[in-house]
This record gives C-alpha cells, structure tokens and sequence, in this order.
C-alpha cells in the first residue's frame, strides 16, 4: 500500500509536508504543494480521511444505519439520503443491521469511534444510542422511534393509514379481514396492527378474531407461512391486509398457489410490493413515503451536525392509500359469481 512516506520520497519533500498538503494547510508553497499532488497522482495515492478527519476534529462521514438493505423500501430510502448528503459534501457509510440490536450496537460503535458527522437510524428492538449521545454525535431515527430517548425522528403514519386500507376492504364487500404483521415489539409492525383492530373493531363492533391476526418476520418466507396458516384455519379470512411489502408479496405467492388470488380473496399490502413486475388485478398498495423519510432525516441531521441544538423533533409523513392503477376501482368482491 502507498503511504505518504512514498509520495514524500517522489515529491522530495518530508512526510510532514504531505500530510499538511493533504490536510488542507495554506502554509505550504505552491510549487511544493503541486509536486505532492503530482507524486500522489504518479503512485495512485489515496488520502488517509479517517487520520485527516483526526487531525481536524471534523467527519465527512453520515453513518446510515437500516434493518435490511435489501428491502427496496429502506434502498429508496438510503438513496434519498445520500442524494442529500452528497449535495451538503458528505458521504455515506451503509450499515445494514438486520434487526439485530447486538449488531446495531456494533455499528454504532465503530461509527462513533470514528468519529462520524452524524448517524441516521433505523431502530431495532432494544436500539441503544448512549454511546451516541455521550460523544455528542448527532442521531436522527427514520421509519421508528428509538424508545428511551429524545432524538429527531421521521415517521410515517402507520396507525390512521393501516386503518384506512383495512376499511377499503369493507367497502369492497369482505367481511373477514386478517392481518399479517412483522415481529412483536417493531414499532412499525404493531401501528399497522393496531390500525387493522381499529378498522376491525369499527366495523364489527367487537375487537378482531386473535386468530386472524398472525406475527412474521419482515419476510417473505416467513409471510408464506403465516398466509398458509391463515388459509388453513376453519373458517379462512376472505381478505388479507399484509403490513409490509414482503408480507404482501408472501401472500400473493400462497394465494395464487391456492387459486384465490384477488378478487377471490382480498389482498391490501403496506408498501410497494418486491419481486413483483405487475401486481394482479384487484390488490390494493399503499404506497409508503420512503424517499421523503429519507430526505427529511437527512435534512435534519445535517441541521444538528451545523449546530442546531433545539429539542428533539418529531415528523409525521402521511401514506398514500390506493395509489394510481390500485383504487378502490381495482378492489371488489365477485359477488355471485361463485353460486
């Protein structure tokens, strides 16, 4: 590896030299300056930032910490954030947690020994940002809060929108909706809960059947399972509303195996569904503010990294329910067709 020893010895200058050239410092001669540059470019050297942000007491860096890259929702909204940290001249560090608050503690630990200009978070169950706040590094949660501690933080109404789609469902002509959420304890996964029982209880007068209300990981194959077990029971729901887009796309796949597919059996999913090129005739998306969480977060973080030291906020984005090409147009119930 080349250090600035070696484009010391080809600039013919000291080491110290260099490093003040690469700091950024004024009191280097020009000629100097431009052989170091020179050598750099000769050796393909590439600055040590970590040992320059040091020196400075400054970080260019954004830590961006998400339970699951892989999901396109939390991708669109890793994009919107680096769209705008790049714009302020910052880059971002991508730590993908996978809901694992020892592995989250990890990240947070190397970020802030870093140190980094700031973290955005998405939380996990148990999320600790005591080594954080300590050293004074700027937090900002998206998508969740982080329980136990003032922060920034930008959400998106999941209660009032899960409510909202399960009552499309109703006025479609279903009559027993079920949900499928993600794990006890995510912040996300119980709104969207609560919101269904809300939808529910409102229509029925009673709270849901708990049969009928199934938990999954956020993922696919675990959704299957929890549609499967769904469709097994005695008296089977005749709609399904999946609290994210892999549940979604976890029920489509079982129901299409099972020849139900809308408008058999009613299918809302809580975000833009995955491996999926055109969703079937008939399912309702409600499409999720990924990029705004995004860049709200990334606009708030960069409002404490230059000082802002107001108390901790908190956004509420709103959710489109039944977007273009899925209203309620989309959504109805053959009646008849099945006598």
């Amino acid at each position: 590896m080349v250090t600035i020893y070696d484009v010391a010895k080809r600039a013919g200058v000291s080491p110290a030299t260099v490093s003040r050239v690469f700091s950024g410092h004024a009191n280097v001669a020009q000629a100097r300056a431009d052989a170091v540059h020179e050598a750099a470019r000769e050796l393909d050297f590439v600055p040590n930032r970590n040992a320059r942000r040091l020196r400075t007491n400054s970080s260019e860096i954004i830590a961006m910490m998400v339970p699951d890259i892989e999901n396109p929702f939390f991708t669109l909204m890793t994009r919107a954030v680096e769209d705008v940290a790049r714009e302020a001249g910052f880059s971002v560090m991508l730590c993908n947690t996978n809901e694992d608050p020892v592995r989250e503690h990890e990240y947070m630990r190397v970020a802030v020994s870093e140190p980094v200009a700031g973290v955005i978070l998405v939380p996990s169950p148990g999320t600790n940002l005591d080594l954080a706040l300590e050293r004074s590094v700027p937090v900002v949660c998206a998508d969740r809060h982080a329980l136990g501690y003032e922060v920034d933080t930008v959400v998106a109404d999941n209660k009032d929108s899960s409510a909202s789609a399960t009552r499309l469902l109703y006025d479609a002509g279903y009559e027993r909706i079920a949900c499928v959420t993600g794990p006890d304890g995510v912040e996300t996964a119980d709104m969207r809960m609560a919101g269904w029982a809300l939808a529910v209880q409102e229509h029925t007068g009673a709270p849901p059947d708990p049969c009928l209300g199934i938990r999954a990981a956020y993922t696919v194959e675990d959704g299957e399972r929890a549609v499967r077990l769904l469709m097994d029971l005695p008296q089977p729901p005749d709609a399904i509303f999946a609290a994210n887009n892999r549940l979604g796309a976890a029920a489509l796949r079982v129901l299409n195996e099972r020849g139900l597919l809308p408008p058999t059996v009613g299918v809302v999913s809580f975000g833009g569904l995955p491996l999926i090129l055109l969703a079937p005739l008939g399912v309702l998306i409600t499409h999720l503010p990924a990029r705004e969480l995004g860049h709200q977060a990334a606009r708030m973080l960069l409002e404490r990294i230059n000082g802002l030291a107001a108390p901790a906020r908190s956004v509420t984005l709103p959710v489109v329910v039944g977007g273009e090409g899925s209203g309620i147009d989309m959504i109805y119930k053959a009646q008849g067709s099945a006598e």
